[in-house]
């Protein structure tokens, strides 16, 4: 069997293994994104640049595509996870403060819909994405061991600070490889 052939065969493997092994949704939340990153260190994914290279290989006309009619651009998607990004790392600041709120959910559509996303470039809004992941980096970077340890609720769900921050990385790596899949 070839290289390529045996590659395609591994790839194909893997992502059958990984629909076996995937017990939430996406409407799960917290538990889906968790699923992509639980074994990682926090702050070595908030450091990783792959999603930024891959973005930043996108050209501005496929950056406007969408799938179906009622699916989001590309660009919509980067807007996204940079929204997401934000909002979560607020949530993140008031848990690792001992600030005992309920970790809330957010309309995404609603803020997608009210956003400038597709009046903007690609470029603008990957270099806004890798501005708000620089202060990402720097807040994760500032917490004691301690802080990773503190418990708050997303949801339902009891969850450490740390893994809470590990979702963050998860619902990214889930919206790149929807673009990687249904995009390109």
């Amino acid at each position: 069997m070839s290289t390529t052939k045996r590659a395609i065969v591994h790839y194909n493997h893997t992502k059958q293994h990984q629909k076996q092994q995937m017990k939430y949704t996406p409407k799960d939340g917290f538990p889906y994104y968790f699923d992509f990153v639980k074994d990682t260190d926090c702050q070595q994914l908030f450091s990783s640049l792959s999603s930024f290279i891959f973005l930043n290989s996108i050209n501005e006309e496929k950056a406007a595509y969408r799938y179906a009619p009622d699916k989001w651009s590309i660009k919509q998607i980067v807007g996204h996870i940079t929204d997401h990004e934000r909002i979560k790392i607020f949530r993140a600041f008031l848990m690792s403060r001992n600030e005992l709120v309920q970790l809330w959910g957010y309309d995404q559509n609603f803020l997608v819909d009210n956003s400038r996303f597709e009046e903007l470039t690609l470029q603008q809004l990957v270099t806004d994405f890798l501005n708000v992941r620089k202060a990402s980096i720097s807040f994760v970077e500032s917490l004691s061991e301690n802080q990773l340890k503190i418990k708050g609720w997303a949801n339902q769900y009891e969850v450490t600070l740390e893994d809470f921050l590990k979702s963050i990385i998860g619902h990214e790596i889930h919206h790149i490889n929807i673009i990687k899949e249904r995009y390109l």
